[in-house]
């Protein structure tokens, strides 16, 4: 996200987190979350599976790939991962505009999601994802500003998710797209975020919403990394393609990568920029010249799968 004063993001968490810098893009790690566990990270790439005591609950697969000039320090995304109860996802995109005030944008985005991770068995939180962010986002003393997504998975099948900004939720169920959550934007490119300024939005901004999922639905969360380069209808092809979720995410992220290169794309970002007015000169429309192209950025990707005990 390349706002200012408006985006942040980062990655997952365990019962230890882990926002180390990240050299590789391309090695996806494996492993399993067992019940209670928790799991932060800022790794480009990971797969997790989750399990809990009892009803509906989510198998996980992730991939994080930072913005090409950004690998060096993992980029400015941030999620995280639980299994506490159904399971809970979460996505923070860092607004990278605080690099011109010479602020890290990844810190704040971290510093979130890391609180939200420790905070999803607190006892206030009531397993709700709006209250969640309200006391993440209070914990959190960096500077900077963030979007942010969270979903809880209840073990009857309802999801609770709650949005502030542009990172994004797809469930797909028998390849199609039964339900997908929608940008809160000020303008174009310039999302609700999360913010130590005074200016920002607040938990109270989020979108609210309930999903009732079935065993076998999937659930695509990511930052706008992914949607902004990637459409739904290749969202439901590479889910369906895949019976490894890891599998999935990787392949999930890196189409959002090869397209985010890709300057004769016509990407889901180009395609929005076009019908918000920005496009190329007068002068090269009547060459029959249009914007085009992906959009670089910090890509996370996390699969859900909905399984039953």
């Amino acid at each position: 996200m390349e706002s200012p004063l408006f985006k942040l993001c980062s990655s997952i968490s365990y019962t230890k987190t882990f926002l180390q810098p990240i050299s590789t893009v391309n090695s996806p790690k494996l492993y399993s979350i067992h019940k209670r566990k928790k799991l932060v990270c800022s790794a480009p790439s990971n797969s997790n599976s989750v399990c809990s005591e009892g009803g509906a609950f989510l198998s996980i697969g992730t991939h994080l790939i930072p913005h090409p000039n950004k690998v060096e320090k993992g980029g400015e995304d941030a999620f995280f991962i639980s299994s506490y109860k159904g399971g809970v996802i979460a996505v923070a995109d860092g607004v990278s505009g605080w690099a011109e005030r010479e602020v890290n944008p990844a810190l704040f985005s971290r510093e979130l999601m890391a609180h939200a991770s420790n905070l999803v068995e607190d006892e206030e939180v009531q397993y709700d994802p709006r209250t969640l962010i309200k006391k993440a986002h209070a914990a959190t003393s960096s500077i900077g500003s963030a979007t942010v997504i969270v979903a809880m998975l209840e073990r009857n099948g309802t999801l609770k998710i709650a949005n502030v900004g542009d990172c994004g939720l797809r469930v797909v169920r028998k390849g199609q797209i039964e339900f997908s959550t929608s940008p809160q934007e000020h303008y174009f490119d310039c999302p609700y975020q999360l913010s130590s300024e005074a200016v920002g939005q607040t938990y109270l901004d989020a979108t609210v919403t309930t999903v009732e999922l079935m065993e076998g639905d999937t659930v695509v969360m990511g930052s706008d990394g992914l949607f902004d380069n990637v459409f739904d209808r290749e969202i439901v092809s590479v889910v369906g393609s895949y019976n490894n979720i890891a599998d999935a995410a990787k392949a999930l992220a890196n189409l959002a990568y090869d397209h985010s290169q890709n300057s004769s794309f016509d990407s889901p970002y180009s395609q929005e920029a076009r019908a918000r007015d920005f496009d190329v000169p007068w002068w090269k429309k009547i060459m029959g010249m249009k914007l085009t192209g992906g959009k670089l950025d910090d890509i996370t990707v996390i699969i859900g799968q909905v399984k039953g005990s």
